[in-house]
């Protein structure tokens, strides 16, 4: 009779299942991917996350909630508007070009190519991309409300300008631009908020 089913470790295969995703996005990989990447049987891999759609979700909640949360512990960590974003920009590029990591944002990366039937992963994905701006807009925002900004200062359009800025890093990202090329971007990227500022916040 054979033996049981050797165990594995679901949070193991869980993050070798994200890496496969953020490198290859999720029409890129297969079953037979996953299988190979996870080192389990394909009835195992659905028994414990249900579809290749369930562990897609589950590979983008751990991504968000550890290496993707990088803007949201420097939006939060960060008392000053001009620091918070210095500091999510450049750990953009640290985590973007990080060396034998996939390159560029999983979020950002997983669906650019879809189908019809991958329709509700491309939607999913656009709310999380869209909720990155609100929160580049909140920050924004609050920095309006306490004077850390001009009073013309528009923050919804300076939380649009840097979304667009870091999708077009983990794009640069993901082409092979090397992280000093980035690097060398963000002095310059972070000139509109510099010129927002008010005379208060120059100040502190």
């Amino acid at each position: 009779m054979a033996g049981r089913p050797r165990e594995f470790d679901r949070d193991e295969a869980l993050a070798k299942a994200r890496d496969l995703f953020w490198e290859r996005g999720y029409e890129g990989v297969s079953m037979a991917d996953l299988v190979e990447a996870m080192g389990i049987a394909s009835a195992r891999i659905y028994a414990a996350f249900e579809s290749k759609e369930a562990l897609f979700q589950e590979a983008v909640t751990l991504y968000a909630s550890g290496e993707g949360g990088f803007a949201t512990r420097a939006l939060a960590e960060e008392p000053n508007v001009l620091d918070a974003f210095k500091r999510l920009l450049r750990d953009a590029v640290l985590l973007y070009t990080r060396p034998n990591h996939p390159h560029g944002c999983m979020i950002v990366m997983a669906a650019t190519n879809y189908t019809i039937n991958s329709q509700a992963v491309r939607t999913r994905l656009g709310r999380y991309r869209r909720d990155r701006a609100g929160s580049l807009h909140e920050r924004l925002k609050k920095a309006s409300e306490t004077g850390e900004l001009k009073s013309d200062a528009d923050p919804c359009a300076l939380a649009e300008f840097y979304a667009a800025f870091l999708h077009g890093l983990s794009v640069q990202a993901a082409d092979g631009v090397p992280r000093e090329i980035l690097l060398s971007t963000l002095p310059h990227a972070l000139l509109p908020l510099k010129s927002a500022m008010s005379v208060k916040a120059d100040s502190l």
